[in-house]
Parts: structure tokens; sequence; C-alpha cells
């Protein structure tokens, strides 16, 4: 599994437009006593715009929280997005004793860790052991209401439907803390098994091969016609496509990297790639690409369809740039850009820093966090 961390605030959501471009589910992460907050609306959006399957994890339920059916009403009042638990809390903050799991009717009660940060541990009970369970809850008000809930939540929701969950009008919803790691597991085996599977992407290709294409010129123009097709994971040929830039991740270096989805086929160390915006019969030598959690990097020997994968990048990759193997130029749609909400002039005081000035000016623009826009005649 691939996850991309995305920015949560509202100045970022052209960064995170782009990280789910990449994306073949999302995750709305709520914090539980905040609920949902001004920019969840605007970033919500853009997972409608994808299209993206929604899940929901609200967060935080160690400390005091809103109620769970608050929570559930707040997203579709102003959603209009269906909800369907799947873990259940009991109780939160210091009375927070575990999660229900719904569907395998399967009560996951939580043992508080001795240190901070540490991982809970974790008694499984069967709801039908009420007799255990009322013991290990050991509080009689909580206990209770679980078994309402449980009742309550079983007899007016709509059953769980996974073709309105890939058409993300229904999004699962899942209850934890992050900060002790109870029901973050249980969270990412039920995404692993819930979630789509990798999935292709429509792309411009030369080649009159191609399966399901749509021709966009005359009959009589075949050598030179262009056409349009889905490239799936099954595709022979590595394809992928750049969604992010990000330069100085080690400031000792200097370096830039960029940030590749492979859509098909598979990446190996030392292929040579054709690139979307140069000539055809110009390959580029991929060397070394990495894998990054946090600030630890590993690399990377093979990579298959779905993974991200960090390159070198001389200056020669942009965001939305196409990278393909074989004889057919492919090129996938580039990602829209957002228009600017905040503007300001940027001028150099000092001349003899004209070469540093202009070069931070370039590393920022091919980051996508500017945009240049210049006066008339300049």
């Amino acid at each position: 599994v691939n996850i991309l961390d995305t920015p949560g605030h509202q100045d970022f959501s052209e960064d995170t437009y782009r990280a789910l471009a990449a994306a073949d589910n999302a995750v709305m992460l709520l914090d539980g006593a905040k609920g949902l907050e001004p920019q969840t609306r605007k970033l919500f959006e853009v997972c409608r715009m994808r299209g993206l399957p929604l899940f929901t994890f609200v967060n935080k339920m160690d400390r005091p929280a809103l109620s769970p059916y608050e929570i559930i009403d707040q997203i579709e009042a102003e959603f209009g997005l269906e909800t369907h638990p799947i873990l259940w809390p009991i109780g939160d903050g210091d009375r927070f004793k575990g999660v229900l799991d719904r569907l395998t009717d399967i009560v996951h009660i939580y043992q508080k860790p001795t240190t901070r940060g540490g991982k809970a541990e974790v008694v499984e009970v069967p709801l039908t052991d009420t007799t255990t369970l009322e013991k290990l809850i050991d509080d009689e008000e909580l206990f209770e209401k679980l078994m309402e809930d449980a009742e309550i939540l079983e007899e007016l929701l709509e059953p769980l439907d996974m073709e309105r969950v890939m058409d993300a009008t229904q999004s699962p919803l899942f209850f934890g803390s992050a900060m002790t790691n109870f029901g973050v597991q249980l969270f990412l085996d039920k995404f692993c098994d819930m979630g789509t599977m990798p999935l292709g992407r429509p792309a411009i290709s030369s080649d009159a091969q191609q399966p399901n294409k749509s021709k966009n010129k005359d009959d009589d123009q075949d050598e030179d016609a262009i056409y349009t097709t889905m490239i799936g994971p099954s595709h022979p040929d590595f394809t992928g496509f750049v969604f992010k830039n990000q330069a100085n991740l080690d400031p000792k270096h200097r370096d830039r990297l960029a940030y590749v989805r492979v859509v098909s086929g598979t990446y190996t160390k030392g292929m040579k790639v054709a690139h979307s915006r140069s000539k055809p019969t110009k390959r580029y030598n991929l060397a070394q690409a990495q894998a990054l959690f946090g600030n630890d990097r590993t690399t990377v020997e093979i990579a298959y369809p779905g993974d991200v994968i960090g390159i070198n990048n001389p200056g020669n990759f942009a965001i939305g740039d196409t990278l393909y193997t074989g004889t057919a130029k492919v090129a996938f749609p580039g990602i829209p850009s957002f228009s600017p909400e905040k503007f300001a002039y940027i001028r150099n005081p000092n001349p003899s820093m004209y070469k540093p000035f202009q070069k931070g000016i370039d590393q920022l623009l091919d980051e996508g966090a500017i945009q240049a826009l210049r006066q008339r005649n300049d």
C-alpha cells in the first residue's frame, strides 16, 4: 500500500489535488472533537472532482469528542454523503474503552498503554458474550449504550453497498486513536480489503494497435493518427506520470526528486524511458528510484502499477509529464492548476544575486508552489 499524506490546510489544496491525481482511494481524516473543519469542505470537493472512493476515519477518540451520531449528521448535512459505520467507538476521552467491528460483531477492548505513544493492548470479545464484555468494559452506562447502539445501527442504517462506495456515494466510517495506535491497524486491514485496486488512466497514444481506442482523425491519415485509449495495469509497457516535484530534500546535496505514479508495466532499476514533451527518439536513464516514508529513504529495484517512486530530476521532468517505454508515444492528461488566491510582487533588491534569486523562483515554479504572472509587454 502506498500512502500519500496530503496537507490538510486550505493553502495547500492544489498540492492535495496533485496527490489525489495519483491516488485510487482517499481517506478523510477528522478530529473527533472538532468534527468537520472549514478546509475539509474544499478538500472533499477535490475528492469529488476526482470521483475517488472515500473512507472516513475519526481520530483522537482518546480525547473528549463529539457524539458519533453528531459526526454522521455533520457529514451528511455538509456533503450529502451517506456514511456506514464499520468501527463504532465505545466512549471517548478517559472513558474510551474500545471499538465494535460491525462486520464481524467482535468488540476490541482497549487497554491503555503505559507509555505515551505506546501501542494499546487489545482484547477481542464477541458481541454476544455479554457477561465477559460487561466485566471488561467495567462501566455499566457504556456497556448498555454499546448494546443499544449496536441494535440501533443494525435496524436503522442502510446496508454497506460496495458499488456505492466505489461510486463515492457512500463512505465507510471508522473511529480510533492514532496517538495510542488503537483502531489504526483494524482500519488499514479493512481498507486493504475494501479499497479499489490500482486503476488505469485515459491517455493519448499514437499507436493504432492500442486496445479500446477511439480515433480523432480521418481514416485516410492512419500513419500519423492520434488515438485516445485506456491504459490499465495489465498494459505490457511501462507508463507513469509525474505528479509532484520537490527540491532540497537533502540540503547538503541540493537534490531534486520527481514523484512518479506507475500506471502500467514494471519499473526496473536503470531502465530507459521516453518523455512526453521530448523527441520520441530521446531516452532518459532512470538509474535510481527511491521510496520515501517520512525522512527515511529506501532504494527501489522494482515497482509495479499503483506504486509511487521518486526519481532524480535533472530539471527535465515537470508536473503532469508522462514517462513511457515502447515505440508508441503516450501522454496522460495534464494536472490542472487552480486559480491563484493570493497575489504579491517579488523583486530582487540585490542585482548581484540575480542568478540565485532566479534559481529559487524557478524551483518554486517547478514544484507548483507559485504561478508567475507578468504584465503585458513585460
